[in-house]
């Protein structure tokens, strides 16, 4: 196995490690993922093909997928990169924060999704632009302690520094009145923090 040069953007990994914590995805989103071009993203999806570890599907969710083999290669590379940045204390030490926050953001996502009317709980239209605002803030405070250990993890690895941009997007799309994108978007809030946590597990070597 041939690695990037020390310092260098690894843009195969980055679409290959995408793959690995999103699923099976459009070219579309994973461009929205790694935030390169979608020039680029198809060239390394042409390579990665060529190489067995990505297969693209047709018919029920269609898009990119990995293979067992692409799989396999994902982690040699990915356990690479976390050791020979010397990251595995500090990618865990963050990862012990998120886990706190992690319920919370649960929680948040059951309060958009639900609301007690009349002691009932039922389902959130969203017709009540105060509850929704109050729902909101609370995301928004979760989120300036959510920046701190995205900052942490960016400083450890590079890569995670994306998760903070699809984050702080994706609630002021939210706060803007785009309010899919909380919960029920690709690009959602829970979405990109779902994505997070699947990428902790996987650069750790954790199962859930």
């Amino acid at each position: 196995m041939t690695w990037p040069e020390a310092g260098a953007t690894d843009t195969g990994l980055l679409v290959l490690h995408a793959l690995r914590c999103a699923g099976t995805v459009s070219l579309a989103r994973l461009h929205a993922i790694t935030g390169l071009d979608e020039s680029d993203v198809e060239s390394e999806l042409i390579d990665l093909g060529a190489d067995g570890l990505v297969t693209r599907l047709s018919g029920g969710i269609p898009g990119w997928s990995l293979t067992e083999a692409g799989r396999a290669a994902d982690s040699e590379r990915i356990t690479h990169e976390l050791e020979s940045a010397h990251a595995r204390a500090r990618v865990t030490a963050a990862f012990e924060r998120f886990l706190v926050l992690n319920p919370e953001l649960l929680d948040l996502c059951t309060a958009w999704q639900l609301r007690a009317v009349d002691g009932v709980m039922s389902a959130n239209d969203h017709s009540d632009p105060a509850y929704d605002s109050r729902v909101l803030a609370r995301f928004a405070d979760l989120d300036r302690r959510a920046a701190v250990v995205c900052a942490e993890l960016s400083a450890a690895l590079p890569r995670f520094g994306r998760y903070r941009v699809r984050l702080t997007g994706a609630l002021d799309r939210a706060a803007s009145g785009e309010l899919e994108y909380v919960a029920d978007n690709t690009g959602s809030y829970h979405v990109v923090w779902a994505e997070l946590h699947e990428d902790l597990l996987a650069t750790l070597g954790l199962q859930r």
